[in-house]
């Protein structure tokens, strides 16, 4: 070829195939390295498996005993059961003052019956337990579960707010065994092993 660029010129084309691919490397293998290849292979299968059931055993054993915890990681209490103050009569939870937005989590185990704003309550879950104590969660800003959710303690919930009646966000949490008056909120932590 020649041209203005200068000369050059073309060679025949040979089309070249690789043949390492995994068949021949499969064909080429010794038969006794592939029968270890394939023990070892299920070997680690088992072992995965059998952790992995050991972990959903475990899982399900810390589920059945029901442990109690805090609704928040970081707070400060305003206020206890029973004082006299800004309400019409006496205090009826424990408040847990934290930044709006903070997480709010399950107690316990149980199922959500409600998840809606409640006039004075604000923003309100109720957490029902399997004796029927219902744990009411209020002011929220906004909720993470809907009616019917079954949740695990530690499962986030919803989030501190101030709505409703208050004077600044916080957590009101109630205790109200068989869905009736409220009890002490601090005492219903405290037999179960957690001090607010």
């Amino acid at each position: 070829m020649t041209g203005s660029f200068g000369n050059g010129s073309v060679t025949e084309r040979v089309d070249t195939v690789s043949r390492d691919s995994d068949r021949d490397a499969l064909s080429q293998a010794n038969p006794g390295d592939l029968e270890e290849t394939v023990e070892l292979s299920v070997k680690q299968r088992d072992t995965a498996l059998d952790d992995l059931a050991k972990a959903a055993e475990k899982e399900a054993a810390e589920i059945a005993l029901n442990k109690w915890g805090l609704p928040l990681k970081s707070y400060r209490l305003t206020a206890t059961f029973g004082e006299y103050g800004l309400w019409s009569s006496y205090h009826t939870g424990l408040d847990f003052a934290a930044p709006s937005g903070t997480p709010i989590y399950a107690v316990t185990n149980g199922t959500v019956t409600s998840a809606s704003f409640d006039g004075a309550y604000g923003n309100k879950t109720v957490l029902t337990l399997e004796d029927g104590t219902e744990l009411w969660f209020c002011h929220q800003t906004a909720f993470n579960v809907s009616v019917g959710d079954t949740v695990r303690t530690g499962q986030l919930i919803g989030y501190v707010g101030s709505t409703g009646h208050v004077t600044g966000p916080h957590l009101h949490l109630e205790v109200r065994p068989g869905g009736g008056d409220p009890v002490d909120p601090d005492a219903a932590l405290r037999q179960h092993g957690v001090t607010p």
